[in-house]
């Protein structure tokens, strides 16, 4: 499985856990709403400013993305 997909379902799931939408998460990230379907389906490379910024976003450690 491509790493991409990989983060981006771990995303969702701390998502969901937390019962946030993906709208919700964006704006706790600082990051644009129409980037989150992306991200959790795996089709965005994600930099390492918005994995710090969605680990924030959703009160995790780095590592715990991974």
């Amino acid at each position: 499985m491509d790493i991409r997909l990989k983060f981006g379902l771990r995303v969702k799931e701390l998502r969901l856990e937390r019962k946030l939408s993906q709208e919700a998460l964006a704006n706790l990230a600082g990051i644009d709403r129409t980037y989150m379907p992306g991200i959790e389906k795996g089709l965005r490379n994600v930099s390492i400013i918005v994995i710090e910024k969605l680990a924030i976003a959703l009160k995790v450690e780095l590592n715990e993305l991974f």
